[in-house]
């Protein structure tokens, strides 16, 4: 943590009362040029500080920015979230988080950024990631079980995600298959799972997170105006991203002490009961360029997704997108 989080810090523990310079000087081990270019600093990023000659410093309002010391607070868990990375911008926090796992950064490791340049979804396409307005977030998993298992750990995020935004802002999102969440229709979140493997074993999980938290309706690319949607624009208000992280990480890490304790069965009924992909007219197209059209009845022991055809066959679909 550098001076201005430390300091920041201190003034968040002083809560609306002023800090004298003396204290702070004391705690930080610096003088007192160095306390005013490090409160410059801060309200450079955005801080509101109230400086008085008389009484010190006090914190009267901060920016939207996500910052390690306020997540690293709320964050109650004891392996997700316990080594959390900011970036004020990256490329991506999947290549990020991929390579700290190569590094060997434990389960749990999250990466999150203000903003990604190229943040992709599933299949290569592009995820709009724009500053300050949304959670995007990297989790590195190391699971145990086999690679042919792995696909479950994308509907356990998506059911912790999911189950994070009911608890924290009481909208009712749900769950497409295999990996997108839904409000009124309109895509909300995205999860991408990606796994290196050596020897048919799953070295580590990369679970990818974008949430449209925050934007506006005119902060969308006109591509995007019609299919996706945010929390505050479902939920009529802004929503913290930092105790949305906090809760999000809270739900993974209780999720996947479920999963190792009991498989994959508990994870499943979860999925279907927050899922509107479940027992309705779907259209799935597979990716080996197949149209499967049916009901969507159910997840098998694998996470594949069964649809049942008109004629009574059920179709097990691994792979693809799905039409509702």
């Amino acid at each position: 943590m550098n001076n201005h989080e430390r300091l920041l810090g201190i003034l968040e523990e002083g809560s609306s009362d002023y800090v004298s310079g003396e204290e702070i000087s004391r705690r930080l081990s610096v003088s007192r040029t160095a306390i005013w270019k490090q409160i410059n600093k801060l309200r450079e990023l955005g801080y509101n500080i109230d400086a008085s000659s008389r009484r010190g410093y006090r914190l009267i309002s901060r920016p939207d920015r996500l910052e390690v010391s306020r997540l690293s607070d709320l964050v109650t868990t004891q392996s997700f979230g316990q080594r959390i990375i900011v970036l004020d911008s990256t490329v991506s926090t999947q290549q990020d988080a991929m390579s700290l796992a190569e590094e060997g950064a434990p389960e749990g490791t999250v990466v999150l950024a203000e903003e990604q340049t190229a943040g992709r979804g599933r299949q290569g396409r592009k995820w709009y990631s724009p500053r300050g307005k949304g959670i995007w977030m990297s989790i590195i998993l190391r699971p145990t079980q086999p690679l042919a298992f792995t696909p479950q750990l994308t509907l356990l995020t998506g059911v912790a995600v999911c189950r994070a935004i009911r608890r924290l802002t009481g909208v009712e999102a749900g769950i497409k298959w295999p990996n997108d969440l839904l409000i009124h229709g309109r895509k909300v979140s995205g999860i991408l799972l990606e796994s290196a493997t050596e020897d048919q074993r799953v070295r580590y999980c990369i679970a990818g997170i974008g949430i449209d938290v925050n934007l506006n309706v005119e902060d969308y690319p006109e591509e995007l105006s019609h299919v996706g949607t945010s929390l505050k624009i479902e939920a009529g208000f802004e929503i913290d991203r930092t105790t949305l992280i906090a809760v999000v990480l809270e739900e993974m890490e209780q999720l996947s002490k479920l999963y190792a304790e009991q498989g994959f069965q508990p994870i499943a009924m979860l999925w279907e009961a927050l899922s509107v992909t479940m027992n309705r007219s779907v259209r799935a197209h597979t990716g080996q360029g197949v149209a499967v059209e049916g009901t969507a009845v159910g997840l098998d022991p694998s996470g594949a997704l069964m649809i049942e055809t008109d004629l009574g066959e059920r179709i097990q679909v691994i792979s693809g997108d799905i039409q509702l």
